[in-house]
């Protein structure tokens, strides 16, 4: 007469949360001589089903998720099983100081129910093979002559709950490790600018709106190509999810090669177009995009705005201001015939140029937290700044210390700000010659997953 298998739950065993009910699965040549069932059943507080199964096929139809654990008697005779080649430590049989065949029931058990809890079954005068069982994998370890229903109904629950928590701290292994990885990955991804033999001196900021991440929709990269011509990009993919984040770097690294390849302007920005309507989920997703190219002599530069707020220049002697803006385009990837003109702009001999994303002038502002910072606040504060005479790495780092301090909290948008800075006197300082080649360094990076500076 065939066994019947009970209805299975969804709920691994381990996983779930049990009242007073437990399931057993009992695992012996001869169930009826070793636990009283009735006896078993009516301990204080406890109500145990039993399940019993004669051999290890029979005890693998039986074994549904609603089983909380097994009890294997160890003294089981040999099935027709196939002797497995390790356990589940990765202990290969031989290595278990000669005792595989004993444990070949439990090694076999434990590899159809990795998810279960499982207590072994032995002989009191065998403590041995016993401590060997809870080596390679088992919960706890009972002896027949001892055995009654209080100890067993405790030690059930025991294994239970003991497995739960080593499938816990598992999966919290399994995370941390997983977002190591993810944060080596985000940070390989994060640009590097190739500014070899420029006098411009170069600093950024970027931090992620999600929890936790190194890696948002913004995304920047700056270049210096052979004629001399510093190529700057700012960009945000609308959004700041993992999704966003990928589509971001593969804009910047298509924005690399196209300026490395020579275009620039509208031509380069209507291929970073196609490249965004092949690359995106949804034709919803949009990404808003600022270029400048600055000229070998650094006093002017062609300016490009697909959508993206114009970028701030501070010229010495006068208050920081925004650059004309009257003729961007739209963001990319809204129109398909889109065109993205190219206004040239004077920048004069020392100045500094801040490019940025949305993120750094929409937090909000005020008692009542319902204003924007905008770009008009933004320009007030940067003057502020500049006032106290800061620059370079510490004026980025003020200003977004300000904004978030302005927001009473973290911001929830992706911010990306880079500056780059040039001056006539220290040029002049060193003689008016040709540029010379010197790199610029990588700004550090911290662990902290909440600001990676760049």
């Amino acid at each position: 007469m065939p066994v019947p298998v009970p209805q299975q739950r969804a709920v691994p065993a381990a996983e779930t949360t049990h009242g007073a009910d437990l399931t057993l699965l009992v695992i012996e040549d001869d169930p009826t001589g070793t636990i009283a069932v009735p006896e078993l059943s009516a301990a204080a507080g406890t109500r145990v089903r039993i399940r019993t199964a004669r051999n290890l096929t029979e005890a693998g139809r039986l074994l549904t998720d609603d089983v909380d654990c097994i009890l294997l008697d160890l003294a089981l005779p040999p099935g027709a099983e196939p002797r497995p080649t390790t356990t589940t430590t990765g202990t290969p049989p031989e290595t278990l100081s000669g005792r595989a065949d004993e444990l070949a029931a439990l090694t076999h058990v434990l590899r159809i129910a990795p998810r279960h809890a499982v207590l072994v079954l032995t002989a009191e005068d065998d403590a041995e093979l016993a401590a060997e069982a809870v080596r390679v994998g088992a919960q706890d370890y009972l002896f027949r002559g001892e055995l009654d229903a209080r100890l067993l109904s405790r030690a059930i629950r025991y294994a239970v709950e003991r497995k739960r928590a080593d499938i816990a701290q598992h999966q919290l292994t399994e995370s941390r490790l997983r977002a190591q990885e993810n944060a080596r990955l985000e940070r390989g991804l994060l640009p590097t600018p190739l500014l070899d033999g420029s006098d411009l001196s170069f600093a950024a900021r970027y931090r992620p709106g999600r929890s936790r991440a190194l890696l948002g929709g913004d995304f920047y990269d700056t270049v210096r190509t052979p004629d001399g011509t510093v190529h700057a990009m700012i960009g945000d993919v609308c959004g700041h999810g993992p999704d966003e984040a990928a589509l971001g770097v593969e804009l910047r690294i298509a924005w690399r090669a196209l300026t490395l390849a020579g275009l620039c302007g509208d031509q380069l920005l209507s291929t970073l177009q196609q490249v965004l309507e092949h690359e995106r989920e949804s034709e919803e997703i949009f990404a808003t995009l600022c270029t400048v190219d600055i000229a070998p002599d650094g006093r002017r530069a062609g300016l490009c705005l697909a959508g993206h707020p114009a970028p701030l220049i501070a010229r010495r002697g006068q208050s920081a201001q925004l650059l004309p803006y009257e003729d961007g385009g739209p963001a990319l990837g809204l129109l398909p015939r889109a065109r993205w003109p190219r206004r040239q702009v004077e920048l004069g001999g020392s100045w500094s140029l801040m490019m940025y994303t949305d993120g750094l002038i929409e937090g909000r502002i005020g008692p009542t937290g319902t204003q924007r910072l905008g770009q008009d606040g933004m320009v007030a504060m940067i003057n502020a700044q500049l006032d106290r005479g800061l620059a370079g790495e510490e004026l980025l780092e003020a200003a977004v210390t300000h904004v978030r301090e302005l927001n009473g909290g973290e911001l929830t948008d992706d911010v990306a700000v880079l500056l780059l800075d040039r001056d006539q006197e220290r040029i002049r300082r060193r003689g008016g010659s040709a540029p010379r080649s010197r790199p610029v360094p990588a700004p550090a990076r911290t662990a902290n997953a909440q600001r990676p500076p760049l």
